[in-house]
């Protein structure tokens, strides 16, 4: 590639939206790859967009870092992805969104009558936690349906 037709931090956080120390993160964890000039500045493809616009999507979708390393690892290194690059890695999230909408439906369903009720009858409230009983379960949120519990 052009060396002139790289793009510069500014201009890749300018257009992706993410921050320059994102971009940082990133580049350390090796999702994206930066080029150095003499003076050490980051210049970037412009392919780094479609990249970056796959990690947002990926982070929405509930992949983990680790899952989308795995996943942009399937992604040709010999030319610019194409749009049936994107398709095929993306068609495997289906089957995740689904769980993840089904999940969300039964705590929507699950907050209904909790809500309606205004707490006023935490024997029968799903989420009601008497003396902290649920630490023994863990840490966080563990009433969540498994879908919805973060993946890092």
């Amino acid at each position: 590639m052009d060396r002139d037709a790289r793009l510069t931090v500014s201009e890749v956080a300018e257009r992706s939206g993410y921050a320059p120390s994102a971009l940082r993160y990133y580049e350390r964890e090796g999702l994206v790859t930066a080029h150095r000039t003499g003076g050490g500045q980051r210049r970037y493809d412009r392919d780094v967009l479609r990249r970056l616009a796959f990690i947002a999507a990926a982070r929405h979708v509930g992949l983990s870092l680790q899952e989308i390393r795995e996943a942009l690892a399937l992604l040709p290194e010999e030319r610019t992805p194409t749009k049936a690059d994107w398709a095929r890695i993306s068609r495997g999230w289906r089957s995740r969104l689904d769980a993840e909408i089904a999940a969300l439906e039964r705590l929507r369903d699950g907050l209904t009558g909790c809500i309606g009720c205004g707490c006023l009858s935490l024997k029968s409230c799903t989420i009601f936690n008497p003396e902290d009983q649920l630490a023994q379960q863990g840490t966080g949120a563990v009433k969540l349906p498994e879908p919805l519990h973060p993946h890092e």
